[in-house]
């Protein structure tokens, strides 16, 4: 996959936050957590050193557990937690966590002219320009520009250095720190890679016309995705040509390109 191609799973931002560093707030106690798993509180909360020692998902994968060992006899089926096999996984993982915010943590500017409907994180250094409108919770980093004139929609998370620019619409999609997203743009339940800069136009389809779930190809074999929105994966570094339309589940690889005008209908390695 693009994005494991370049960082472990551990060291990719849920909600600008490193997911390791998400499990080291919850490890005390002699509570351990597999690398790879995303846990909530309300799971961990039903872990009892007297019952059930360990939190599986619904495979019977340990998620979590009491001591140095997953202890399998004395179990619970987790209930929002999972592990993160697959890029998508980290959607549904920031979905939770940046929805789940209730307190703005402001540290940059925002224009009066600036609508803000719902709670955001904006790190120092990083401006929302006059007619930036968000709906629902948002996480940007630090010095980004933002706007002017775009629409950021929850639960999105933005890195550091980032651009959002004019007449871009941004949707429960995850931009890692560096990306440029300049103009005339719409993404959609995506998750894209660091320094990463979308030509004027680019669009990445989200949804299919018979409403389904969404599949996509991993090592050959198309899996469902789960989800009936879902955008695009984007590697480090891409770079898309003007007017680019992305179909929904396509996946491009790091330090890849598309032409002006290209529509990408398979995955580009």
């Amino acid at each position: 996959m693009p994005l494991f191609t370049t960082r472990a799973i551990e060291d990719f931002p849920i909600g600008n936050s490193l997911l390791r560093d998400h499990h080291a707030a919850h490890s005390v106690g002699g509570l351990r957590i597999h690398p790879h798993a995303w846990v909530t509180p309300e799971d961990l909360a039903r872990l009892s050193p007297d019952a059930h020692r360990t939190l599986v998902d619904a495979v019977s994968r340990p998620l979590a557990w009491l001591g140095d060992a997953p202890d399998p006899d004395n179990a619970l089926f987790a209930t929002t937690s999972f592990l993160i096999v697959h890029p998508w996984d980290f959607l549904r993982a920031n979905e939770l966590h940046v929805g789940a915010l209730t307190e703005a943590k402001i540290e940059g500017d925002i224009h009066p002219n600036a609508v803000i409907e719902g709670i955001v994180h904006l790190g120092p250094g990083s401006r929302i320009l006059p007619g930036v409108y968000i709906e629902g919770n948002v996480v940007i980093g630090a010095n980004c520009k933002i706007g002017p004139n775009c629409y950021l929609r929850g639960s999105t998370s933005i890195g550091d250095k980032c651009h959002v620019g004019n007449a871009v619409e941004i949707k429960n999609s995850i931009l890692l720190s560096g990306t440029a997203v300049g103009h005339l743009s719409y993404v959609g339940d995506s998750v894209i890679g660091e320094k990463v800069n979308f030509g004027a136009g680019t669009i990445t389809s989200n949804f299919r016309h018979d409403g389904q779930n969404h599949r996509t190809l991993v090592d050959g074999v198309l899996v469902d995705t789960g989800r009936r929105k879902f955008g695009s994966i984007i590697g480090d570094g891409v770079h898309t040509g003007i007017h680019t339309s992305i179909y929904p589940g396509r996946k491009l690889w790091p330090g890849t390109s598309t032409r002006p005008g290209e529509i990408v209908q398979r995955d580009v390695h």
